[in-house]
């Protein structure tokens, strides 16, 4: 709306001078007092050098939700760098928290936390580093059937930051809002049914569906802020994943795509990018409900506590930092059985002879077997250690 500004006598407030509810005495310079009519319902005050007043009213700022749980790539329990060894970088495999890939084949693309390359004022983004030339590839997220709640029946908005090291060839980035309208949280992840052409957007497995027609964001070499929005109005829509992909099939070694600050929101336009939970701790706290990983930081760091039950073996239960959305089945480990051990009666420890293996889980912990060459007296008390930085054990409970 428009300023108005009256002049105000100085021997004092004269009866008309405020005439409507909500007028504003103000000033537009020394001992130069004004009237600064009132705002239109729902407009913010807000301070503005241009204006004869220094003041004026603008429509308020909206943050909505965002829905996408490590929407800005800062966790990173599996790690921070996903290549070909141990196929950490095939199609359907996730990689920083709650993201995973989806490619033409395998080893398509690494997969890096990249804390450089990154937008103003930000701090993380997910680079993806052509591996394979030719192939057409991305990154999605699943949301829970219980955080699509209001979601479904309405308009929503994906938005992401993204940038291209050239534009020769990943010059065809899309964006998509995909329903799954099976059952919940039994998401088929590897969405794609068959990649087509160059240009062509994939076809989607059963119980897939694009809610809004995917074309060409036209990226560029600098970072922007691009969204899509569509009506979530497949029927039955019991899960969302989000989708973003490079549509061409001529690339080049080492071409890179990078994206920040990625958000689901309701409305039918982008806000400001937040955090899902708000702060750096909560996010963590939400990706462990998917997975949990917990890593050695030194020779004798400790997974858990438990007790033996014969001369080479013991149960060690671990618990989890949070409620996990479903019970592991079964537990990543580094691989070897040397990188971990059991505390043995005296102060001492012994290697392991296997790495671990789960024997019981709750969404609460898990009941861990270990055993080891001898030392041990069934009813000892024990502890589960790592015996090297490289050991860890992670658990799945992801959709």
């Amino acid at each position: 709306m428009g300023v108005s500004i009256f002049p105000v006598p100085l021997s004092g407030i004269q009866e008309g001078f405020i005439d409507a509810k909500g007028d504003i005495i103000t000033a537009t310079a020394a001992d130069t007092p004004a009237r600064l009519a009132v705002g239109a319902d729902g407009t913010t005050l807000i301070a503005d050098s241009g204006e004869a007043t220094g003041l004026k009213w603008a429509a308020a700022s909206t943050v909505n939700k965002n829905y996408l749980i490590n929407g800005g790539f800062a966790v990173a329990q599996r790690g921070t760098s996903f290549t070909s060894t141990g196929g950490a970088n095939n199609d359907d495999t996730y990689t920083l928290d709650r993201w995973y890939i989806l490619s033409d084949g395998n080893d398509a693309i690494d997969v890096t936390q990249d804390t450089t390359t990154v937008p103003t004022n930000g701090q993380f983004a997910i680079a993806l580093d052509v591996e394979t030339v030719n192939k057409k590839f991305g990154i999605a997220t699943i949301i829970e059937n219980k955080d699509i709640i209001g979601l479904v029946g309405n308009t929503v908005t994906f938005s992401f930051k993204a940038k291209v090291s050239a534009i020769t060839k990943l010059d065809n980035v899309k964006a998509a809002i995909v329903a799954w309208s099976s059952t919940a949280d039994a998401v088929t992840s590897d969405i794609v049914a068959a990649w087509g052409a160059e240009g062509t957007n994939p076809s989607l497995n059963t119980f897939l569906t694009y809610e809004n027609t995917p074309v060409n964001l036209n990226l560029t070499t600098s970072y922007a802020t691009y969204s899509v929005s569509a009506a979530v109005d497949t029927g039955a829509t019991t899960n969302l994943i989000l989708f973003i992909w490079s549509d061409v099939t001529d690339t080049t070694l080492g071409d890179f795509l990078f994206i920040a600050e990625s958000k689901l929101e309701l409305g039918s336009s982008a806000s400001a990018f937040q955090h899902a939970t708000g702060t750096i701790q909560g996010e963590l706290a939400a990706c462990q409900r998917y997975y949990y990983r917990t890593t050695s930081l030194s020779a004798g760091s400790h997974f858990g506590v438990g007790m033996a039950y014969g001369a080479t073996n013991a149960i060690c239960n671990v618990t989890f930092p949070v409620t996990m959305r479903d019970r592991p089945t079964a537990v990543e480990v580094s691989g070897t059985a040397t990188d971990y051990g059991l505390y043995l009666p005296g102060s001492s420890s012994a290697n392991c002879n296997a790495v671990p293996t789960i024997t019981n889980s709750s969404n609460t912990g898990a009941e861990m077997n270990a055993g080891t060459a001898s030392g041990l007296s069934a009813g000892d008390a024990t502890i589960l250690q790592g015996k090297t930085t490289s050991a860890f054990l992670g658990f799945g409970a992801e959709l």
